[in-house]
């Protein structure tokens, strides 16, 4: 037992640290050149110090070994540092970086995903915040600007002859007109820029639009409103598909246990389902939020509307509500106030685009970007059309364009041939409050798709819109009847249930039908852009009988219905469908990333060498499985 401790206490002379409880030997500095030397230096590990009395060892202390018999683990990692020593210093650089006792890999991964699950809710948040900061800031910006320029008294006092009413109405052409071509620019802006970045950029385009009310010129004015009529388009096809693609990816950090998402493989049909419908309910709960109007406490009470106006009110009235007095003001709003009200919605512009660019985060991997950028423009400019050739998408059409007809209906001819012309110009903010708010409230009512089918709430809303419209053709209200508010309120409160059944229904139905798609921006581009067509439509029906309007409203949604019934059903046959690949991306022989095989991002690469040949010539590949597969249900 004395030998085995002689051993032990040799061993750990020099791998134990000073101060330790197993005492160390400090050996010399040089190993020794002398015969003398040698001699007087201290035995080597695995020699015995027979010579001294009791087991201790030359250049020990008796109390090392005393400690060395009371704490044998101790010794034990003395031993284990000394075969280290005999390994070599690369077993000792192993020991010394390895892996700590105390860290539980399983824990710190979870922690990590963790993480990034929070990150996945901080992007669709701070999206959902920022769309609605840009839209409350720019309806509330126009409608204040339209009754302002109105205002005879305003525009002699304050401009003089510069036809502010010409302007007004060439900046609701400029904003209606413009989206018309968004087909045919809005993808290459999402190949050029990406999806964060396009965001970022329309959002942009309408803070510069607030800009320009600081000095109302034409020269001002008509540019941002053109440019407003350029940024509608991309920026809602950039934002559904970026709520979409944050509900692919919160999916993958949830389940990143699963075989398919740890080998970057094509997820379950369904799979991302529910995180679809929560992320697009989430954002249409934000978008909705009602905002507030300047002008109300300047506004007159019922002296605006003249006696012709009130046998043509509802279902009777022509086109736009007419005959308004040219006064509507009862007294002019000071230019300090003015710029204090500009300045705030300025700001508020401003943080909307610090949140897009600030805590958004990107929706694709930096190599994904780089793949969409390197596929040719000819093929970004045929894929919004050959996504066209799926059935899917045509039976839908009818429902993108009731989308772009309710829209507007509610915010010009309901809300002027309806609420002003029977409440007053006064209560024209508090009929979109109250749109806005029971939209904001109800779109939570989509989270019913988590339990039922999805055809419900689509379905339901378009059903409560017909009831609505049939009220309407059969209802002309008297002006100026207070009694009536509690119904115009009550129309406008259901009217916003309907749209936010209509609008998070058809965003949530696009996300599930194409939640395989790598990228879904072609998808929401066709939708908006159908959408800002039936605007462009609405703007140039203006004149029109309002039972006219009413009629091809009930028609665009009866056959929206059907035609969504027909795809259901088509579906439930499991027709096929056709949907477009995505272009295979070519990339240019520069860099690093494609020059060896394990720096290539794309797919199916195991044939590709790392020699100058291949480089310069690489194989045809395949795209990515998420891009490739012909769909089937």
């Amino acid at each position: 037992m004395g030998q085995e401790q002689h051993k032990l206490g040799a061993s750990g002379s020099k791998g134990g640290p000073g101060g330790s409880r197993c005492g160390s030997f400090k050996p010399p500095s040089r190993p020794p050149g002398s015969k003398e030397e040698a001699e007087a230096a201290p035995p080597r590990a695995g020699q015995r110090a027979a010579s001294q009395p009791g087991g201790v060892r030359l250049g020990e202390r008796p109390s090392d070994t005393a400690a060395m018999e009371k704490d044998p683990g101790c010794c034990q990692d003395v031993a284990k540092t000394a075969a280290g020593e005999m390994l070599g210093p690369e077993a000792q650089l192993d020991d010394m970086v390895g892996a700590h006792t105390d860290y539980n890999e399983e824990e710190e991964e979870q922690k990590y995903f963790r993480r990034k699950r929070l990150g996945v809710v901080k992007n669709v948040l701070a999206a959902s915040l920022a769309a609605m900061l840009t839209y409350s800031v720019y309806l509330g910006l126009l409608q204040m600007q339209l009754i302002l320029h109105y205002d005879e008294t305003y525009r002699e006092v304050k401009y003089s002859n510069m036809e502010l009413e010409d302007i007004d109405r060439k900046v609701l052409m400029g904003i209606n007109v413009t989206p018309v071509a968004a087909l045919l620019y809005t993808p290459v802006l999402i190949r050029f820029f990406g999806t964060k970045w396009t965001m970022f950029l329309a959002v942009g385009i309408y803070a510069l639009f607030v800009s320009s009310n600081y000095w109302e010129r034409y020269f001002t004015l008509v540019p941002s409103a053109v440019a407003i009529g350029v940024a509608i388009v991309p920026l809602w096809a950039s934002l559904g598909n970026y709520i979409t693609r944050m509900a692919q990816k919160y999916y993958e950090y949830a389940n990143y246990k699963e075989e398919h998402v740890q080998e970057q493989r094509q997820a379950p049909r369904g799979a991302c389902s529910t995180y679809i419908v929560i992320f697009q309910t989430i954002f249409y709960i934000c978008f909705h939020m009602p905002m507030l109007f300047f002008l109300n406490n300047y506004i007159y009470q019922h002296n605006h509307i003249p006696g012709g106006v009130k046998k043509h009110c509802g279902t009777l009235s022509h086109g736009t509500l007419t005959g308004f007095n040219k006064t509507v003001l009862h007294s002019l709003p000071r230019s300090v106030n003015l710029i204090m009200v500009e300045s705030i919605l300025m700001a508020a512009a401003f943080l909307a685009m610090l949140v897009v660019l600030l805590l958004c985060g990107s929706a694709y991997r930096t190599t994904e970007e780089i793949d969409l950028r390197s596929i040719g423009w000819g093929n970004i400019f045929q894929l919004p059309f050959k996504h066209m050739r799926d059935y899917r998408l045509r039976h839908l059409l009818p429902f993108f364009i009731y989308s772009g007809f309710e829209v507007l209906f509610i915010c010009n001819d309901f809300s002027l041939n309806y609420g002003v012309c029977a409440l007053g110009l006064e209560k024209l903010a508090y009929l979109l409050i109250a749109y806005g708010f029971s939209a904001s409230t109800c779109s939570s009512l989509a989270l019913c798709m988590l339990r039922l089918r999805r055809q419900y709430p689509l379905l339901a809303g378009a059903f409560l819109h017909a009831a609505i419209l049939v009220t309407l053709f059969c209802w002309a209200p008297e002006p100026q009847q207070v009694q009536q508010a509690p119904l115009l309120y009550a129309i406008a409160a259901l009217w916003g249930m309907g749209s936010a059944l209509n609008k998070t229904g058809i965003s949530i139905l696009l996300g599930m039908l194409y939640e395989d798609k790598g990228r879904q921006d072609f998808i929401f581009t066709i939708y908006h852009w159908w959408q800002a067509l039936a605007i462009f439509v609405v703007y140039l029906w203006a004149g029109l009988p309002m039972k006219a309007k009413l009629s091809l409203m009930l028609l665009a949604l009866g056959l929206a219905a059907g035609s969504y019934g027909w795809m259901e059903r088509r579906l439930a046959q499991r027709v096929a469908f056709r949907l477009p690949r995505m272009p295979r991306p070519r990339h240019k022989v520069s860099g690093y990333r494609y020059l060896e095989e394990d720096d290539s991002d794309e797919t199916n690469s195991d044939g590709e060498g790392t020699s100058r040949d291949n480089s310069l010539h690489p194989p045809e590949q395949d795209e990515t499985p998420r891009d490739e597969r012909e769909q089937r249900d």
